[in-house]
């Protein structure tokens, strides 16, 4: 299990990936104000060794697709891109291969509690993944007005079927921009 925790400071946001020892496993220090998000992790809060790097193909949009890249090896590991309109009522994310085929989905755990946490923003998030039908992982966002914290759980894929740093993307992802409609 990891957990992935977004702090606020006025420059822009910090996301702390942490293990199940609470070991920081990534870190993020995120620019605010961009209209094209480029989101570098690194090992670290130093910033000197970059792991992953996360882009969008574009500029504000509602159904974004962000490219996730190996910065060491510059593979590009797959996409995930947004279900803009379907995300109004409840956020849904597809789960892209390195050619862009749908390999699987993040959905939010129900309409109803998704449609509840929409006019009460304090109701943690939870979200369920799935490849070819099957759960095989969640994140589950702690309640904490100051900190956005999400914890990532992959004990059902134990034959990695999800390739683990699309996994740390997409809880990032859920961070990042989900995290700002709040």
């Amino acid at each position: 299990m990891l957990s992935a925790k977004r702090y606020f400071p006025c420059w822009g946001a910090k996301i702390h990936i942490y293990d199940n020892s609470e070991n920081l496993v990534l870190y993020s220090q995120m620019k605010a104000f961009r209209l094209k998000e480029d989101i570098a992790l690194y090992t670290d809060e130093h910033m000197h060794k970059e792991l992953l790097r996360i882009k969008a193909r574009s500029v504000i949009d509602f159904g974004a697709t962000y490219d996730v890249h190996d910065s060491e090896t510059g593979e590009h590991v797959g996409a995930l891109r947004r279900k803009g309109l379907k995300s109004i009522l409840k956020d849904e994310w597809l789960i892209l291969d390195r050619n862009d085929e749908e390999i699987g989905r993040i959905t939010e755990d129900s309409t109803a509690m998704a449609l509840l946490r929409r006019f009460i923003n304090i109701i943690p998030q939870k979200y369920r993944v799935e490849i070819g039908g099957s759960a095989i992982a969640g994140f589950n966002q702690n309640f904490n007005p100051l900190v956005t914290k999400i914890l990532a759980d992959f004990t059902e894929d134990p034959k990695h079927r999800l390739d683990r740093r699309l996994g740390l993307a997409a809880g990032v992802l859920l961070c990042a921009v989900e995290g700002k409609q709040d």
